[in-house]
């Protein structure tokens, strides 16, 4: 009776080491900020990382209750450090709790594996975000009135909801750089990957930054809401392979999606900014509204949404260029199946070696030769 090979733990500080406990180690991080709110000491610290900063209270004769908003400013990087880490902790329990669990059932190929992963994390996400942005929007009333999304520019005062939506959207798409690693992303995966990555850090960040949180938002729900309907259909295409319904739904809200932020961008930048009372640069007062910053937004959007469309295009040629090849097989198939079938009833007709006449007929009479 052989002995059974213990599964030896890879060494300490080792890669394989870092990748098995990396949600472990920032779990205790976390764990360490927030034990810091218990001590007078670290308190004043810890609170910057965990809780929104920079809030103005203003007071109207209209509301007794004070209103609360809140701007932007350095010590967001701790927050949205501090809520990396938690994006970095829910990431390892949904992939260990359910994604794992449910790879083990499918037995997928190590290409679906992995893009089953990437679904599966990217799906959680952008059903978390469309459901707490289009809560954000139905309280809002620039989406019944576009002319809000440049009205009263700069935004610099934001809500509690706002601000922390999009602290968390940066810290998510911040917190899958490092998940490429921790994930053991192969690496021909890694530059599509880091493409989509960086944009949504550049597009969020510069919202965010240029007090455009307004048009960032009114914009990143319905996008979000056609990724999350592509990555859902994806998911159920990896169960079943004949379950392609959702990929037509999202092509045609895909190009709707491209079309309204085109139009919306247009309308802000093109013509809204453009006539706005208090054009100018003021960093202190938050206004960026000057040609250069206008050109240079509209501009980065355009050439994004022209990249996603001819992602888009080539993408829809490489199923139909599939779908076209997996028909031809079929017809060569039908073609040789008829072939044979055709013998068979030659050779049906056929008695051994004499032929069988149909009804109403007679054999020909053969002239005797004469010998």
């Amino acid at each position: 009776m052989g002995l059974r090979k213990k599964n030896k733990s890879p060494p300490v500080l080792s890669h394989e080491f870092v990748i098995q406990n990396h949600a472990d180690a920032v779990s205790c991080l976390a764990m360490g900020l927030l034990l810091g709110l218990m001590f007078e000491v670290t308190a004043k610290y810890a609170i910057m990382f965990i809780t929104v900063q920079y809030n103005v209270t203003y007071t109207t004769d209209d509301r007794p209750e004070p209103v609360h908003f809140y701007e932007y400013g350095p010590k967001d990087m701790a927050t949205i450090f501090f809520y990396m880490l938690i994006a970095i902790i829910l990431h390892a329990v949904i992939q260990e709790y359910i994604l794992d669990k449910i790879n083990r059932r499918l037995h997928l190929s190590k290409t679906k594996h992995s893009k089953f992963n990437e679904s599966g994390q990217l799906a959680f996400f952008y059903l978390f975000s469309f459901v707490w942005g289009a809560s954000i929007l139905s309280a809002e009333e620039f989406t019944t009135n576009p002319t809000l999304l440049w009205k009263d520019y700069p935004h610099s005062h934001m809500f509690f909801q706002v601000k922390f939506f999009y602290i968390c959207q940066i810290a998510y798409w911040l917190h899958a750089l490092p998940e490429l690693y921790f994930q053991k992303v192969r690496k021909e995966d890694i530059p599509r990957q880091l493409h989509y990555i960086c944009l949504y850090i550049a597009h969020i960040s510069g919202a965010y930054l240029l007090n455009l949180q307004r048009l960032g938002l009114i914009l990143l729900v319905p996008h979000y809401l056609v990724e999350l309907i592509f990555h859902a259909s994806r998911l159920f295409y990896f169960s079943d392979e004949n379950k392609q319904k959702g990929f037509t739904l999202w092509a045609l809200l895909f190009v709707m999606a491209r079309l309204l932020t085109l139009t919306l961008s247009v309308l802000t930048f093109g013509f809204g900014l453009a006539r706005a009372e208090n054009p100018g640069f003021s960093l202190a007062e938050g206004n960026f509204n000057i040609l250069t910053v206008r050109i240079s937004c509209l501009a980065a959007i355009c050439l994004t949404q022209a990249w996603m469309m001819w992602k888009f295009i080539n993408f829809q040629l490489k199923k139909w260029r599939e779908h076209i090849q997996n028909q031809i097989p079929k017809k060569k198939t039908n073609a040789t199946k008829s072939k044979p079938a055709k013998k068979e009833l030659s050779r049906a007709n056929l008695v051994n070696g004499v032929v069988k006449l149909e009804e109403r007929t007679s054999p020909r009479k053969r002239k005797s030769k004469a010998l």
